[in-house]
């Protein structure tokens, strides 16, 4: 098996949404930074954060698409490897990201003394060059990075996808039906909270709270 999709639409960008969308079109199971709570996984990606680029066959073993962070941060690197993958960029108003960014994952970054060890060197310093307290470098980062994925795809390779757009240009993206269901809606802010509150607790060996 290797990756058919590979997503690469920061963090807040309806990822979570995606991924089970995905796999609710046959796309999974599909790779999200909920998978990266194994020792193992996080030491991968903090390499990786540091240049040393892992085996992404060994990294993706049994996952047929990707979208969030940890993996997005490197969808130059896995689309090159993958080149017959499918890229999807999810994306928001620059505004509405920021606004979602600061209630969810920058609350983690800023505020607690021991966030997720895969968040400070590949979003922190990785992805936002160590300054997260600056809204418009943050913003800027934002768009650069969706200019650099549309400058990198033609159309065949690329969907460049709104959030909240539905099922249809992803179906017909993906050559697939479209499901007779509503799009799937998750990680709202307060359950983006609790599943941190959750995984910080498995990774230290505790029970899920």
């Amino acid at each position: 098996m290797s990756l058919d999709v590979i997503g690469a639409g920061f963090g807040r960008t309806g990822t979570e949404s995606m991924k089970l969308a995905l796999e609710k079109l046959g796309f999974g199971p599909c790779y999200h930074m909920r998978e990266v709570i194994s020792p193992d996984r996080i030491d991968m990606w903090c390499d990786a954060a540091s240049g040393r680029i892992p085996d992404w066959d060994e990294a993706f073993a049994g996952y047929r698409a990707t979208v969030d962070w940890p993996a997005a941060r490197f969808w130059r690197e896995i689309a090159e490897h993958y080149p017959r993958a499918k890229v999807l960029l999810t994306v928001r108003s620059a505004e509405s990201w920021y606004t979602s960014m600061e209630k969810t994952i920058l609350r983690v970054l800023r505020e607690k003394p021991d966030p997720n060890p895969v968040a400070i060197p590949l979003i922190r310093d990785g992805v936002f060059e160590g300054n997260i307290t600056d809204k418009d470098h943050m913003i800027a980062a934002y768009e650069r990075n969706t200019a650099e994925v549309q400058a990198a795809f033609g159309p065949d390779r690329l969907l460049t996808y709104d959030l909240g757009e539905g099922w249809t240009r992803l179906c017909d993206f993906l050559g697939c039906d479209v499901p007779d269901e509503p799009f799937p809606r998750s990680n709202e802010a307060h359950d983006f909270m609790e599943t941190n509150a959750r995984l910080d607790s498995l990774r230290r060996g505790g029970e899920p709270v």
